[in-house]
C-alpha cells in the first residue's frame, strides 16, 4: 500500500468563551470565573486534574480581564515589575517550587487595582508551601473545583477538536471513543491527533474502524 506523507503541523485549537462547552464537572468554576469582579481579594484557584479545562477557562477569563498569561515557571521577582495593576494567570501554580516569595508579591499586587487566577492539580495543603505569609494568602484564597469531564462534556470536546482540525467523523464515532478512551481532555487531544495522523498515512478517513485499530479493539 502506497502511503501518504502526513505532515505534523500545529493545529489551532480554538479557547474562547464560546467554545467552553458548560457541564456538571465544570458548572461552578464557569461560575465563578464569569463572576471575577466579585472574587473575595481579587483572587481565584481553579483547581482540577489533568485535562478538565483548567487552561480553558483560564484563558477564556484572560480575554475578559485584560489577563497576562504566565506559566509558573516564568513567575520572577524581575517580571512582577512589569505586572502591576493588571490581571495576571499563573497556570500549574501547584509546581510553585522556587517562586514562593514571587507569588507571594503577586497575591499584594491583586489586591491593589490587579487581579489573580491561578489553576493547579491539586489545593494547596499538598503544594508543600514553606513560606508562611504565602501559606496564609493561598488559605485566604477563593477555590472553584473542576471534575474529570463526564459523557457530555467529553463528547462535546472530541466534537470540537475534529472540527479545530476541519475533519468531519460519522456520529456513531464519538459514542464509539468516549467509552474507551481515558477520561480526560488531555486523553481526548492527544487520540485525535492520532486518529488525524493515521487517517492522513494511510489515506483514509476516520472511521470506527479505524479507530478500533488505534485503540487495539481490532
Amino acid at each position: 500500500m502506497i502511503r501518504q506523507l502526513a505532515f505534523d503541523l500545529p493545529n489551532a485549537e480554538a479557547m474562547t468563551r464560546a467554545d467552553f462547552f458548560a457541564a456538571p464537572s465544570n458548572a461552578l468554576a464557569l461560575q465563578a470565573v464569569d463572576g471575577w469582579r466579585d472574587w473575595p481579594g481579587r483572587k481565584l484557584l481553579l483547581v482540577g486534574p489533568e485535562g478538565s479545562g483548567k487552561t480553558h477557562l483560564a484563558q477564556v477569563w484572560a480575554a475578559s480581564a485584560d489577563a497576562v498569561i504566565l506559566s509558573v515557571e516564568a513567575l520572577t521577582e524581575t517580571v512582577l515589575e512589569g505586572l502591576s495593576g493588571r490581571a495576571v494567570v499563573v497556570e500549574d501554580v501547584d509546581r510553585i517550587g522556587a517562586g514562593e516569595a514571587a507569588l507571594f508579591h503577586l497575591h499584594n499586587m491583586a489586591t491593589g487595582t490587579g487581579a489573580l487566577l491561578m489553576t493547579a492539580r491539586t489545593p494547596p495543603r499538598d503544594w508543600g508551601l514553606t513560606l508562611p505569609d504565602l501559606i496564609s494568602r493561598m488559605q485566604s484564597t477563593a477555590i472553584a473545583h473542576l471534575e474529570a469531564p463526564d459523557d457530555v462534556l467529553l463528547s462535546a470536546v472530541l466534537v470540537k477538536l475534529f472540527a479545530d482540525r476541519q475533519v468531519v467523523v460519522p456520529p456513531n464515532l464519538i459514542s464509539y471513543l468516549i467509552t474507551r478512551m481515558p477520561r480526560s481532555i488531555g486523553a481526548a487531544r492527544a487520540l485525535v491527533a492520532t486518529l488525524d495522523a493515521r487517517a492522513l498515512a494511510l489515506g483514509r478517513p476516520i472511521t470506527r474502524a479505524l479507530a478500533a485499530e488505534v485503540l487495539g479493539d481490532a
